[in-house]
């Protein structure tokens, strides 16, 4: 078991001021355990917390995760505070919605930055910790679009996409440590990511892409209609974590097992499609 069962366990969560990453700091919180909790605005944090949690165990940090040296020193700190570092969770990040063609550089280089060299970042401050006490468990939020990929969410996907890449590496480089590695993959969650506080839109569109404008105005009105309960949502990611079990992907929401299940029975029909072709490239055996 990598989780503490003799003391309070230290977390490590970034994305914390809204959606689920409020919900998990909310939670751990109220089990007794330590927080470290990173944010754009450690006041919106507190703010969002409200005046009825004992926020004596929690240590908000404004980092900017773009920032490797920010990132390290947000590490450091939490390791000084609580003595020791257990689980880290990868949560901030955001949406974007909008064709290939309307999606502009500085948008895909602001959303790798975060989601995948904002992971990377937290990575290289935190194994080098839990690899030493040979114990701990990363988990890192992705999506269920992160496995498969619909149109209008390319950007989104490329982000989520590389982080299961990552993360399937990582699970396998660090099990010999004892550091654990969950990839979450939740559904359409009753968050504020359907807002346009969380949900970004390109600065110009052409008129190509109808469903595609069709498709956001349908999203924004399905703000506060999604099917996932992020109180039950939060709860599910720390039942896992405290018990050590699970698989490597947490599938949260049916909607996203129903995704997934699409996703592999298309990846199937692919492969026996190919069966017969895909040696043809190969060297003749003698």
């Amino acid at each position: 078991m990598s989780f503490p069962t003799d003391r309070p366990a230290t977390w490590f969560v970034t994305g914390t001021s809204r959606g689920l990453g409020l919900e998990l700091v909310k939670q751990l919180i109220e089990r007794g355990d330590n927080v470290a909790a990173t944010t754009r605005s450690t006041e919106r944090l507190r703010s969002a917390l409200g005046d009825g949690i004992d926020t004596s165990r929690l240590l908000p940090l404004a980092v900017d995760l773009r920032d490797d040296e920010s990132v390290a020193q947000a590490v450091h700190q939490t390791v000084e505070r609580f003595g020791g570092l257990d689980v880290v969770v990868n949560n901030a990040g955001y949406g974007f919605l909008a064709a290939v063609e309307e999606t502009t550089d500085r948008d895909v280089r602001a959303m790798l930055d975060v989601q995948v060299v904002g992971v990377w970042n937290m990575l290289r401050a935190a194994v080098p910790v839990l690899r030493r006490q040979n114990s701990g468990h990363i988990v890192n939020v992705s999506s269920i679009l992160g496995l498969t990929a619909v149109p209008g969410w390319a950007l989104y996907c490329a982000g989520k996409f590389a982080l299961e890449g990552l993360s399937e590496a990582l699970a396998a480089e660090v099990a010999s440590f004892g550091v654990k590695v969950t990839i979450v993959e939740p559904g359409y969650f009753r968050t504020d990511f359907l807002t346009k506080d969380s949900l970004a839109l390109p600065a110009a569109t052409t008129d190509a892409y109808p469903a595609i404008r069709e498709m956001t105005s349908n999203h924004l009105s399905l703000q506060g209609n999604q099917l996932g309960d992020p109180v039950k949502g939060a709860a599910a990611i720390i039942g896992q974590v405290v018990s050590g079990a699970g698989p490597l992907r947490q599938l949260l929401g049916s909607d996203a097992h129903s995704y997934a299940t699409a996703k592999v029975d298309a990846l199937r029909a692919n492969l026996d499609a190919t069966t017969q072709t895909a040696a043809a490239t190969d060297f003749r055996t003698a």
